[in-house]
């Protein structure tokens, strides 16, 4: 019984429909290719994403006319009696130094590397019938043991490729969400719905099947330190340091650069230190100080919570400018800056500008638009799906309303 959701097209992230679109058009794979290798429904939805956000002709005339063009190609003119005869008695000569190979490397893994043939190759020579009149009792005699000990294997390896299957759709299901998300945090979001598998092996399955997620690294420089304006100490080092032992207790800051086709585009972030949430953020298209504020101004409207707060953040010019510092002093918030231009210093933020570009913001958007819609969707999947290492594999989100 096929118990699947059907899933809508807003089920799909614009992140997810363009990292699709990029690998067909790239020749990575069919369109076709790709609706069953990420559980994609419906025989059009991978097309009518290529005519919508591709930078092809995937229209229907085009379609036809390849498939026309392959269709006048020539066949290959039929070999005559003699050259067939020539070909089988090749394939002949072939077959038995092969086999005569083979068994002669069976022998010298039995007898002195004392190796065993896998009862997995057994069953999978015997279910292609690829050996006429061979049946189950004969091969077991050849190979040495029981056909009992064959059934048994045979039953065990049913049962783990089924409990597989439901392990690589819960992950297809998951990756439409967050495409690059890990295999550690997968494997801790496999707990709760009992399909229980070791990390290691699930490493396995999922590199046996391609679904790996790859490092990827870039660096682009946003933060101009060299200015006249005055920075604040920093306060998350030295005997006296602020160490948050709730939310909103201390906020870090960072921009980050954000491409897009039609130009540059910047994301400022401002993220919870202990929960780990972005509580406020905002795509701009300049480096200008008002759209940097409105990151602030976004998480000073959300803020759940009273009492003292800190804000950490690079010694950039956004950070020490008049009008943001105001907006300080109007919420008593205290100012904390890194001493010098060393990025671990504020380690946490570029944490998390890593993991929304590395994990989520996979395809280069078209305009400022589309970036901010695709930013909108990758912080909401990171605060409220993403498991963290730090949180013992729990959500921001959930972190930050358990203090309620």
């Amino acid at each position: 019984m096929n118990t699947k959701r059907r899933r809508s097209q807003r089920d799909y992230s614009l992140a997810f429909k363009l990292a699709v679109v990029d690998q067909v058009e790239k020749g990575e794979m069919t369109y076709s290719q790709a609706q069953e290798r990420y559980g994609i429904q419906g025989s059009s939805t991978v097309l009518t994403w290529l005519r919508k956000h591709g930078q092809q002709d995937w229209s229907l005339m085009a379609l036809l006319f390849a498939r026309k063009g392959a269709a006048m190609a020539k066949p290959d003119l039929p070999l005559t009696p003699e050259q067939r005869i020539k070909e089988l008695e090749q394939q002949l000569d072939e077959a038995n130094q092969k086999a005569q190979f083979f068994e002669s490397v069976v022998d010298v893994l039995q007898k002195d590397y004392g190796c065993r043939v896998n009862k997995k190759a057994v069953r999978q020579v015997l279910a292609q019938k690829q050996i006429q009149g061979l049946n189950v009792t004969r091969a077991c005699r050849y190979l040495g043991f029981s056909r009992q000990a064959y059934y048994q294997h045979f039953k065990a390896d049913a049962a783990r490729q089924a409990h597989n299957l439901l392990v690589l759709d819960f992950v297809r299901e998951e990756r439409l969400h967050q495409p690059r998300l890990g295999t550690r945090k997968l494997h801790s979001l496999l707990k709760p719905k009992a399909l229980h598998i070791g990390r290691d092996r699930l490493f396995d399955l999922l590199r046996a099947h391609r679904q790996l997620v790859p490092r990827k690294r870039a660096y682009h420089k946003t933060t101009h330190s060299h200015h006249h304006f005055r920075c604040h100490p920093n306060l998350l080092k030295g005997p006296e340091q602020i160490v948050p032992d709730a939310p909103e207790q201390l906020w870090v800051a960072d921009i980050t650069y954000l491409p897009t086709r039609q130009g540059s585009a910047y994301l400022s972030l401002i993220t919870d230190a202990f929960s780990r949430k972005i509580v406020g953020h905002h795509v701009h298209d300049t480096l200008h100080t008002a759209a940097v504020i409105q990151a602030m101004q976004k998480a000073l409207k959300g803020r759940q919570y009273s009492g003292g707060l800190v804000h950490h953040s690079d010694r950039g010019v956004h950070y020490c400018s008049a009008p943001y510092q105001q907006l300080h002093a109007k919420y008593g918030i205290r100012c904390s800056m890194t001493d010098g231009y060393d990025c671990y210093q504020n380690a946490l933020a570029e944490r998390v500008n890593g993991i929304l570009k590395t994990e989520f913001l996979l395809v280069l958007p078209k305009n400022l638009a589309e970036a901010q819609k695709m930013v909108d969707q990758s912080v909401q999947t990171y605060n409220t799906r993403r498991p963290h290492l730090a949180l013992k594999y729990k959500t921001p989100d959930a972190v930050h309303r358990a203090f309620r």
